[in-house]
């Protein structure tokens, strides 16, 4: 979307179009269009430089849950900066930020998941249990049990390895490499795209078959973990089907093969509860990275929160070395951030609120499968996602270069309302804080922007339906 004149003529405008490399740069666009500039935020609305004003059904990036501008977290980050604003965790120092939240994580997971090393964020995290595999089966004396499963549609972060692990088609670019030796990638749980004719509980039978078939072929004894997303949000917010995550975990556990979940959108209240693992899904994993809703994008910080089992499989030779960990791995004020807003989204009820608000959320959004280009709505909890197509009984899909994601969210930012376009999809995660009110104006914007895009492709020319 081209900004307003106010925008482009705004040195901060200037600034970031000629010196800043972005995170997923598009270079044509931003070339063209450059950035919004946003100067301010309150909750869940932002202002721009231009004062205009957006209601964020992103949620920054899966990551403001409490909201933005809250005096008590800034009051907590200044307090930590005064008293201690750094020191290292190599080795053997620590700080009382970090041991108190370390303590208090272990406190709210489910099971065994005692045990945590703090990372920078969610990439870091899981970049690190991905390695940490290797060091755990090696340690229990499985030193070939190095190979990593992961699912299709999948999104585990931007380091090096992360991105290899991860799946969605458009983050696999001919400019980068991505390491493919004991990487393996098995079908999404996405019923929608699911075979036709297969129920819910068919395509459970056949993913779970598909997982049996590549540890058959592959070798158990290859085989060290299996990650996935309790739910896979930048894939398209995809639900499994129900039983799904505990027969595949139970199938690891079989072949000694490790479960790590992705909770790096999950945890911390997006579903209504502190974390996925556990009552969400029925299966306490083996490890847990987590970030993003651990401070609520207040300040970076991610960990990989792991059970008392692995601890234990790693320190039973003394001699060992975990040669792995950041800078500012468990920073004191980041830390600090996080204790000030796990104690806020438990003072407020935010994880009832957004179970609460979550359920009405599916409930509204169900009106938009109406609309001649809406093939299909998920929701659970604060997450959402909204499928575009141009034929609901094939459920084709238009054409990459109509691009109807993004037209879809410009029409939102054009009447203030923020939504994230990702190709054919427009998902949505706004802030546990959100309100029915709120909830109703994200869903009546959404429903006027779809509209006036169809109308807009149909007088191009483009067949719908």
């Amino acid at each position: 979307m081209t900004p307003p004149e106010d925008l482009r003529s705004n040195a901060v405008w200037q600034h970031d179009h000629d010196h800043i490399l972005h995170p997923w740069t598009n270079f044509g666009p931003f070339e063209a269009a450059g950035s919004l500039v946003v100067e301010r935020g309150e909750g869940v609305w932002l202002w721009d430089a231009g004062g205009r004003r957006y209601l964020d059904a992103v949620g920054g990036l899966w990551c403001t849950n409490i909201g933005l501008g809250r005096p008590e977290m800034a009051r907590a980050i200044a307090a930590q900066v005064e008293r201690l604003t750094f020191t290292n965790t190599f080795v053997d120092m620590t700080n009382p930020p970090s041991a108190m939240l370390a303590a208090r994580l272990a406190e709210l997971a489910p099971g065994d998941l005692n045990r945590v090393h703090f990372t920078t964020c969610g990439s870091t995290a899981v970049d690190t249990a991905l390695r940490m595999v290797a060091f755990v089966q090696r340690s229990l004396g499985h030193p070939d049990k190095t190979g990593i499963v992961a699912r299709r549609l999948s999104y585990h972060g931007s380091t090096h390895f992360g991105q290899s692990v991860s799946h969605r088609p458009g983050d696999r670019v001919p400019e980068f490499r991505y390491e493919t030796r004991g990487i393996h990638h098995i079908s999404a749980p996405h019923l929608y795209r699911a075979p036709a004719g297969m129920d819910a509980a068919a395509f459970c039978d056949h993913l779970v078959a598909e997982f049996e078939a590549l540890i058959a072929r592959e070798g158990a004894e290859t085989i060290g973990a299996f990650i996935a997303e309790p739910i896979q949000a930048s894939g398209g917010v995809v639900i499994p089907p129900e039983g799904y995550l505990p027969r595949m975990a139970e199938l690891c556990r079989r072949h000694g093969i490790l479960v790590i979940f992705d909770e790096v959108v999950t945890a911390f209240g997006r579903l209504g509860q502190w974390f996925a693992s556990g009552p969400e899904t029925g299966v306490v994993p083996d490890m847990v990275t987590v970030a993003k809703g651990l401070t609520s994008g207040y300040l970076p910080l991610g960990a990989v929160i792991f059970s008392d089992r692995l601890w234990q499989a790693m320190a039973d030779n003394p001699e060992r070395w975990f040669t792995s960990g950041y800078t500012y791995s468990g920073h004191p004020v980041a830390c600090a951030a996080a204790l000030a807003n796990l104690e806020i989204i438990a003072r407020e009820g935010l994880l009832e609120n957004a179970a609460r608000m979550g359920a009405l959320f599916a409930e509204r959004l169900e009106g938009l499968r109406d609309l001649p280009t809406v093939g299909d709505v998920r929701a659970r909890g604060l997450m959402a996602c909204v499928e575009n197509v141009a034929d609901k009984t094939t459920r084709a899909l238009l054409a990459d270069e109509i691009d109807i994601g993004k037209r879809i969210s410009d029409a939102c930012e054009a009447r203030g309302l923020l939504v994230r376009p990702m190709a054919h999809l427009n998902v949505m995660s706004p802030a546990l804080i959100v309100t029915e009110e709120m909830i109703d104006e994200i869903v009546t914007t959404l429903h006027a922007a779809i509209r006036e895009v169809t109308d807009d492709l149909v007088r191009e020319g483009v067949r719908i339906g």
